[in-house]
């Protein structure tokens, strides 16, 4: 009977948990700004309750809390309406019910139906077991998101509520969903305006994947809270004063640097948290008192506050006259405090605020009713560019997935046409590049540009401000050479389909060049035939010589026929094994090296939630590749290849980066458990200025004082600088810290780096 009532007092607990986390989402609802349509959000939130009755999250929460809190986010922080609402709550029905879409459509409409839709077609992450599986499911999002925008910001408010409720998934799962959103949801959320959504993504990602660095980062910033505070009210005293007297209504926030930022500036300058500069920046966020003039205001604000600190001539952005794609805008400024310390004002209204922080994507395309329209912008620039890229068909998925990031993580620069137009294009593009952002003609008979009214080949990188002018000749043809300096997405899969085109139809013409001069002599096109053509000419693949044949690189003649009449047998393997050039070389050393320690194999039986623990005993089990030299101390994980044995990887290297992003079900957790009995390669760099027993004073360091092994010094010096490397015997990355501490304490050495 107690345990009735224990179930009994539990469900209702539950009940009114879920009751009140549904009746917190209406409030904000109603709060907002949208058309009060409280029925058809209620009728979803009934619909999705029942359909999800029974079932937990692996947390042990009912399920149906989840769709609450992605809608919860849609409504909250990025202002979706009623019909986003709803969609948020069914996002799982179809996914994980014996509901179709069509009991959607009939129920709910054709709208909620059709992001629903979408939403299921890329559930579950982006990413299968395969990665040409993960890129066609990229082309799904993105042609969705292409469809109707509101599928990708949803998908976006599902994946931070993952994100914030991480920890009770197993660590190798842990790696997958945070690698993948740290790869594609937070540039995603970057490129659609949603920062603050983008910065929250980039710091549980980097939570999850290095708790330790990240609990240090966040430990730092707590110990020099009170610093920050104290500089923050002294360097805004004076503007607060100057505004209040211009007559505006502002407020004055301080920005501090996220984690995740503070982390990939230390690993890129090679910095320590100390180190960092702009840590603090400070926005200005005014009314304004005239809202066409709302531009005018912001340099008047800029004005103002450059009569009481010094501005840094190089670091004024002007995001007001020219926004960024995803519709930012705001003027940057840097200035000197009387601290000495350089400090970042970002100045915005508050109409550019709220697009900043929320993203001016959730009110695209809508009228008031939530019906879809047209809109011309630069979102809309960019989702063609995606379509275009998803009509052209990849040779490789990887490639694919490349392409689209060189699209999202891009930098703008604002590039003028010949008649004055503006055109937005990635930073570090080229002439090519912008000839095939205007048109694909354009691009492909291009032979050269005139930037500026000067003469520029066609690799010219071009800069912020430019005016543009294509050069064209008919004669031009694509050359397989473009593919080397052109930088966007377009241009590379525009190049990369036209050099396929043509290559297939040379291709052919070589085929039919073959065909006939064996009919000549009387032989038979076969394997055989090609393989001893290819031998002759020391070619690898079929491929090679048809197209050597098309473009008349090779012409057949009395060497060709010798050969073939001589009937020998191929010196090298002949059909599929042409095709894996590197597979003798690879028996070959197998069987030279042959390992003492049997790699480990993973089968059906193996436990990818379990950590794999690497020790002195079983370090020779598992394989490490060259990409980033993982030592004890290193955060790692392991990823298991195709002949199921276990890659140990660092979590920050790149490599790791494209494999949680797109193996995400082959990582396994990865433990160290070493105990200081093997030696690791580790290298340091430093620089600094030279002296007489500089080098003494090193080596003195690190082998006599801590009694570490150098392996091997390379030091160069040129007018009084030096740079050198010096390579170590260590047992784990502590004592790489310990070395760098003490060689800071030598004169005249200025950096110490750690190679990772």
């Amino acid at each position: 009977m107690n345990d009735i009532s224990n179930t009994t007092d539990k469900e209702k607990a539950e009940a009114k948990m879920v009751d009140d986390a549904f009746q917190h989402l209406l409030d904000t609802y109603l709060a907002s700004r949208h058309r009060k349509k409280v029925d058809i959000i209620t009728k979803a939130f009934n619909f999705a309750r029942q359909a999800h009755k029974g079932v937990r999250r692996l947390s042990g929460e009912p399920y149906i809390m989840h769709p609450i809190a992605v809608a919860q986010i849609a409504c909250e922080e990025i202002g979706l309406g009623s019909t986003s609402i709803s969609a948020a709550l069914l996002h799982d029905v179809v996914e994980d019910t014996d509901y179709t879409i069509e009991d959607i459509e009939n129920i709910f409409g054709h709208k909620i139906a059709q992001i629903v839709d979408g939403l299921t077609k890329i559930s579950g992450g982006i990413f299968g077991e395969q990665a040409s599986a993960q890129a066609e499911n990229f082309k799904k999002l993105l042609l969705t998101m292409s469809d109707d925008i509101r599928v990708i910001l949803i998908k976006i408010c599902d994946r931070l509520h993952n994100m914030r409720t991480l920890a009770s998934q197993p660590p190798n799962k842990q790696y997958k969903i945070a690698g993948e959103t740290l790869y594609i949801y937070a540039p995603l959320a970057n490129r659609l305006g949603l920062n603050k959504i983008k910065t929250e993504l980039e710091n549980l990602s980097f939570k999850f994947e290095h708790p330790d660095t990240y609990a240090v980062i966040e430990k730092k910033l707590a110990s020099t809270q009170a610093q920050r505070d104290k500089l923050f009210k002294e360097f805004t005293d004076p503007i607060r004063e100057s505004l209040d007297k211009m007559g505006f209504k502002y407020e004055i926030k301080a920005r501090v640097k996220s984690p995740y930022s503070i982390w990939t500036k230390m690993q890129k300058k090679h910095v320590t948290f100390e180190e960092i500069y702009d840590i603090l920046a400070v926005r200005i966020i005014f009314v304004p008192k005239d809202r066409k003039d709302e531009i005018n205001e912001c340099f008047q604000i800029y004005v103002a506050i450059s009569q009481i600190y010094k501005s840094h001539p190089d670091r004024l952005r002007d995001w007001l006259n020219h926004p960024k794609a995803n519709g930012y805008q705001a003027l940057h400024v840097t200035l000197m405090s009387k601290q000495g310390q350089w400090i970042e004002v970002q100045i915005r209204s508050d109409r550019m605020d709220e697009v900043a922080e929320q993203g001016f994507a959730a009110h695209w395309k809508y009228k008031e009713g939530g019906e879809y329209t047209e809109d011309e912008g630069e979102l809309n620039d960019w989702l063609r560019t995606i379509k275009e890229i998803l009509d052209d068909p990849q040779p490789d998925a990887m490639d694919f997935l490349d392409a689209i990031k060189l699209n999202l993580f891009a930098s703008e620069i604002f590039v003028f046409t010949p008649k004055g137009e503006i055109k937005t294009l990635p930073a570090g593009c080229t002439a090519l590049d912008f000839a095939f952002h205007i048109h694909t003609f354009l691009g492909s008979h291009c032979i050269g540009a005139k930037v500026n009214h000067k003469l520029v080949p066609l690799s010219h990188k071009l800069k912020s401000g430019d005016q543009v002018e294509i050069l064209t000749s008919q004669a031009q043809h694509v050359q397989p050479s473009w593919i080397n300096f052109v930088t966007t997405a377009k241009a590379k899969s525009k190049i990369q389909a036209i050099l396929h085109k043509e290559s297939r139809e040379i291709q052919r013409q070589g085929e039919e060049v073959l065909r006939h001069w064996l009919d000549d002599y009387g032989m038979e096109y076969d394997h055989t035939v090609l393989d001893k053509l290819c031998d002759l000419h020391d070619l690898q693949h079929h491929d090679s010589l048809l197209l050597a044949l098309g473009d008349k690189s090779i012409i057949l003649g009395d060497n060709e026929l010798e050969a073939l009449k001589k009937r020998k047998k191929p010196k090298q393997a002949t059909g599929w094994k042409r095709y894996v050039p590197f597979l003798g070389k690879e028996k070959k050393e197998v069987k030279e090296e042959k390992p003492k320690v049997e790699k480990l194999v993973v089968d059906d039986k193996f436990d990818k939630k379990k950590a794999v623990i690497i020790s002195e005993d079983t370090i020779d089990k598992f394989v490490f590749p060259h990409c980033c030299h993982p030592i004890p101390g290193d955060d790692i994980l392991g990823y298991i290849d195709n002949r199921g044995h276990i890659e140990i990887h660092k979590r920050a290297c790149p490599v790791a980066s494209k494999l949680k992003a797109s193996y995400g079900n082959r990582l396994v957790d990865a433990k160290w458990n070493m105990h200081k009995r093997l030696f690791f390669d580790a290298t340091v760099e430093i620089r600094g200025i030279d002296r007489k027993g500089l080098l003494h004073d090193v080596s003195e360091v690190i082998s006599d004082q801590l009694g570490v092994n150098i392996h091997k010094v390379t030091i160069t010096s040129d007018s009084g600088i030096f740079d050198g490397s010096i390579d170590l015997r260590v047992h784990d990355r502590d004592e790489v810290r310990i070395i760098m501490d003490n060689l800071k304490k030598v004169k005249d050495l200025q950096e110490i780096i750690q190679i990772m």
